[in-house]
């Protein structure tokens, strides 16, 4: 068992009888950035399907890890709070990558929250399904769909963002969508490019953001790397 400091909630790995819980990597009991416009908890999913290499996230890429946080005990802190916080928003890792997380959002819904999304759109069809239950997604769109592989590492994970990001436009669910530049990369043809496309596809609001170098999964990572992605 362990402790999370930013919350004081006891770490003890999930239950394994019945359905299998949510598996919560961290909690971030208030925030006023992650949800525009609300306070907010946000949830850190475990487990992520891509290896990006600006990823500062690492410890939340394995599906499996120790000292999780018990998503019963998420929802006692969530209890605590409600009439303080008015979202609670699903992070990771990969939210989608787990099967539980349909559930896990209907119970923050039942307790009265708006639910928010932040999501890498690797999963289209699990997006569609959760679209009843979305007050809010941000979508990172990395890279044009022929780019994504020398960032992710997985083959065709750039169609799967995009028909996500085609999902949540046809839905019309509030979306942010943000992108992350390398170092060294800010004068390429390639973010302009990326810009302009989403601007066509209807999206109102895009972050461009900066890459945070601190501890990014890819030590090599460096401004003199060039290849053609963002």
């Amino acid at each position: 068992m362990g402790v999370d400091e930013s919350s004081g909630i006891v770490a003890t790995p999930p239950a394994r009888i019945g359905p299998e819980p949510l598996r919560v990597g961290g909690l971030t009991p208030l925030t006023t950035v992650d949800y525009p416009g609300e306070l907010a908890a946000v949830v850190f999913c475990q487990g992520c399907p891509w290896r990006c290499r600006y990823c500062h996230n690492a410890h939340l890429l394995p599906s499996v890890a120790a000292g999780l946080i018990r998503w019963a005990e998420v929802c006692r802190f969530l209890e605590a709070r409600r009439g303080l916080l008015d979202a609670v928003v699903f992070s990771g890792g990969e939210p989608t990558l787990q099967s539980s997380l349909k559930a896990a959002m209907a119970q923050v819904r039942a307790l009265g929250f708006k639910v928010g999304l932040h999501t890498s759109g690797a999963y289209p069809a699990r997006l569609k399904a959760l679209l009843p239950l979305l007050d809010w997604v941000g979508l990172d769109i990395k890279a044009l769909p022929d780019d994504y592989p020398a960032i992710t590492g997985v083959p065709k994970s750039g169609e799967r963002a995009w028909e996500s990001l085609a999902i949540l436009l046809a839905a019309g669910v509030p979306l942010e969508v943000r992108t992350t530049i390398l170092p060294g990369h800010e004068g390429d043809a390639a973010p302009a490019m990326l810009k302009a496309r989403v601007a066509a596809l209807g999206v109102k609001t895009h972050q461009i953001q900066q890459c945070r170098m601190e501890r990014v999964l890819d030590p090599t990572l460096s401004a003199s790397l060039r290849p053609r992605m963002l």
